[in-house]
């Protein structure tokens, strides 16, 4: 976009869009006036360079027969165009593309941020008029709401995102919760957002095993200077094929979890894992199966439906349920 070089030539600071500027130039050019570079300048309030630059579009992207005739000094086209190229888009398209510009708000001030803005405004600058009115109509309809929204250090984050792209090997001060920061040296192998939270999965030289971190919980973060090589077996889903959340374990639990009628019609919402069947019961009630490699994360998903669950199977997953309900009703007292 060339709106601050346009202005400082005389363009109006409200400068049309690409896109209408150069419908303009083709209409100039199909009235067969063999308008030049300096002609349709004036005419558009642009400068020559951004002439050239829509003409160049016109030619390579939009495919139009369009040259310059040297004889009678504008342009022209060598072949008939029966209309301008315009940009199909529908409604579904637009939503969508309201939908993944306000769900950047989860990197807000990340380094994801501005490039990813960048690209969706570009596309937006594209968009006819028309398009644009009904694509601000769409925008004031819809939000996005974060219930908790994580804390980043926003340095610590850059430098996370970089190290796993460059595959550099990081030294981390992490704290994990009711501990002092330690040092550890890591291999950051991947950065995901699960869930709206942000997790590092990195090999922990110490521990010669991979670990999960959470960036929030990092007091430092520096490249030690040394490369690594992101092991070809990695794979995040198979990682988590079989975790309620982040966490991987060795075991293989066959979960079974009955819900009361009053919350079975949310967990009827919801694809809660891979894994998972469903089965109505008489009372309205659902019943929850699913296989997991460890119990951590369900547990306090169990009781965050305050008595509306209860755990079937195993016989360890209810027997930790019901004691953290113990603990509750004893911290209450």
């Amino acid at each position: 976009m060339q709106r601050n070089n346009d202005s400082a030539k005389g363009a109006s600071p409200q400068s049309r869009p690409p896109l209408e500027r150069m419908l303009r130039i083709h209409q100039l050019i199909q009235a067969a006036g063999f308008p030049n570079a300096t002609a349709l300048a004036r005419e558009l309030e642009v400068n020559t360079k951004t002439i050239h630059r829509d003409l160049e579009f016109m030619r390579d992207r939009l495919n139009l027969p369009v040259e310059f005739d040297r004889h009678r000094n504008g342009f022209r086209y060598t072949a008939e165009v029966s209309a301008f190229p315009t940009m199909q888009i529908t409604e579904g398209e637009i939503f969508a593309l309201v939908v993944a510009e306000k769900a950047l708000q989860q990197y807000r001030g990340t380094s994801f941020e501005k490039p990813l803005l960048s690209a969706i405004k570009k596309m937006e600058q594209a968009l006819p008029d028309t398009i644009s009115l009904s694509l601000a109509d769409v925008e004031r309809s819809i939000s996005f709401r974060t219930r908790a929204e994580p804390v980043l250090n926003l340095e610590i984050f850059d430098v996370l995102a970089k190290s796993v792209a460059q595959r550099q090997q990081l030294e981390l001060h992490y704290r994990k919760p009711g501990h002092a920061a330690e040092a550890r040296t890591v291999d950051p192998y991947h950065l995901a957002n699960i869930n709206g939270e942000w997790f590092l999965f990195a090999f922990d030289h110490a521990r010669k095993d991979l670990r999960t971190f959470v960036p929030a919980r990092m007091v430092s973060a520096r490249p030690t200077g040394k490369i690594f090589e992101r092991p070809q077996k990695f794979s995040l889903e198979n990682r988590l094929r079989d975790s309620f959340g982040v966490h991987a374990g060795e075991g293989k639990f066959e979960v079974v979890i009955c819900f009361a009628p009053r919350a079975a019609d949310y967990i009827r919402e919801k694809k809660w894992h891979p894994s998972q069947t469903l089965r109505d019961l008489k009372d309205g009630g659902a019943e929850l199966r699913m296989t997991l490699s460890s119990l951590a994360e369900v547990e306090r998903w169990v009781l965050s439906w305050a008595g509306e669950a209860k755990v079937l199977q195993p016989k360890e997953l209810a027997a930790s349920v019901s004691a953290a309900a113990k603990r509750i009703l004893q911290n209450g007292g």
